[in-house]
């Protein structure tokens, strides 16, 4: 196991936005978690790695690196790629002596390698499409070794075949590095090319968890609701 979350509550101010939720993932299982917006996702994965602390419940993950993959890239301007994927290295105090700057050049190439982008290591965010910069954010985020990754709505503002190239390095950076991973995002395709299991939310609760197949069946009235992108249903849009 390396994520567990057991009976998790966040609220700000008189709003509750996490309600006493609880969910495990394995290493190398990729979880998907969805819902519409405002309903707790990305609350989620802040609490998990440490942006945001929890009122009440626990959150156990297994020793090692917890790496966080922004929903646009996040990506430093002002650093060409190379120093962008670095810089934990660099500047981490547990890691700032461990590589000379030969041996950080090679983990820069594989990682690159790794999400399909080579020589590029001197260029900058800003001559890279969107989706380079995506691949170069997931680069960043595994150059740790991490044993999880967290992923932001990792293809927002992408065309379709961009969007599938993700999802498909989603899947083989889960198989390289047999991470436990957590995706929270809406779009369905990313939620069956890259889910071992699927947790929905609504209103802070969970209201659905099973596989990507067990969701497309639409069992319940809030899985029919989200895969059909239904304004009628169980869960009510915020004006």
């Amino acid at each position: 196991m390396s994520i567990e979350v057991k009976n998790l509550i966040k609220a700000f101010g008189d709003k509750t936005v996490i309600n006493d939720v609880s969910f495990k993932v394995n290493n190398g299982e990729t979880l998907a978690i969805v819902g519409f917006s405002g309903s707790g996702k990305s609350t989620i994965l802040k609490l998990i790695c440490g942006l945001i602390k929890p009122d009440s419940g626990e959150i156990i993950t297994s020793e090692g690196d917890i790496a966080m993959v922004f929903q646009y890239s996040a990506l430093f301007d002002s650093l060409n790629i190379a120093d962008n994927i670095a810089f934990a290295l660099h500047e981490r105090r547990d890691l700032r002596n461990k590589y000379t700057e030969d041996e950080i050049k090679k983990i820069v190439t594989e990682k690159l390698a790794l999400v399909g982008l080579k020589g590029i290591e001197q260029m900058f965010p800003s001559e890279l499409s969107g989706g380079m910069q995506k691949r170069v954010s997931f680069a960043r985020a595994i150059v740790t070794g991490p044993n999880t990754i967290l992923y932001d709505e990792p293809t927002s503002g992408l065309d379709p075949i961009s969007s599938t190239l993700i999802e498909d390095y989603i899947v083989r950076l889960k198989e390289e590095t047999q991470a436990a991973s957590i995706v929270v995002t809406h779009q369905m395709s990313t939620i069956t090319r890259t889910a071992d299991r699927v947790v929905m939310l609504y209103d802070g609760k969970i209201v659905f968890e099973g596989t990507p197949e067990d969701m497309l069946r639409q069992d319940n009235d809030y899985t029919k609701q989200f895969v059909t992108a239904s304004l009628e249903g169980p869960m009510k849009m915020m004006a």
